[in-house]
């Protein structure tokens, strides 16, 4: 893997076997933000639009999957079929010593209808009344042009967390998704449901999860893996923006 120097890196990836005690009746799941992407790079609305990882995602990817490569044992990766996270998920997996990723398209980032594939200080001028519907503080407000409301992403979302779940009772798992779901799964798990600040690419965010749909955040927004190698923290479309 090259960095933005010019210098190759070679993931330290030893696929720790230490389990690590995890209560019966609860899972440990791992939510992770996909890398960087061009469109990120460029400030450009994703939505359920395909792009994937630009070289700064990739590096990005290694580094978040060596770093949990030495943490206690991953049963099982879950991501969303967009490239994006799924190809994030196939990195972390193969360092992990996962032997596949399951696709589930629950995951995805929130749709964003008409103003996918539009740079953000943009869509207020090309598309007024889906940017009128973005802004709305009404969480059941549609998208013009088949986006989803905050409350679909949600109900999404987190129906998608609460059944894997209940598949890894006592168990570790990660899961690669998106800025805006996890935005959602955060307002989900916290106690009045408040919103959160930027999530940013490849971020570590821990929650619990246990067999009674009962949920709580173990650590939140965790890049400290990216700072000690002086990788890019971007992060646009983790806040509001979604993408």
């Amino acid at each position: 893997m090259a960095d933005s120097r010019g210098s190759t890196l070679s993931p330290d990836c030893n696929g720790n076997d230490e389990i690590e005690s995890v209560a019966r009746n609860y899972a440990e799941i791992i939510v992770i933000r996909h890398g960087e992407t061009e469109w990120n790079a460029d400030h450009r609305i994703q939505g359920h639009l395909d792009v994937d990882l630009n070289d700064i995602g990739r590096q990005q990817a290694y580094v978040v999957a060596e770093r949990l490569s030495k943490e206690p044992k991953i049963s099982a990766v879950y991501s969303s079929d967009l490239k994006r996270a799924f190809h994030t998920a196939e990195i972390i997996a193969k360092c992990c010593g996962v032997l596949e990723v399951v696709k589930d398209p629950d995951l995805r980032e929130r749709h964003l209808g008409d103003l996918q594939g539009i740079v953000f200080h943009e869509i207020a001028k090309i598309k007024p009344e889906a940017h009128k519907a973005f802004i709305s503080h009404r969480r059941d407000q549609e998208i013009p042009g088949g986006g989803e409301s905050l409350n679909q992403l949600c109900e999404r979302c987190t129906s998608g967390l609460q059944r894997i779940a209940k598949k890894h009772l006592g168990e570790r798992v990660v899961v690669v998704t998106h800025g805006g779901t996890i935005r959602a799964l955060h307002r989900r798990a916290s106690s009045h449901g408040q919103s959160v600040g930027k999530v940013l690419n490849t971020s570590v965010n821990v929650f619990h999860l246990s067999a009674e749909d009962e949920w709580s955040i173990k650590s939140w927004g965790d890049v400290s893996h990216l700072k000690r190698t002086g990788f890019l923290e971007s992060g646009f479309g983790g806040d509001s923006t979604s993408g």
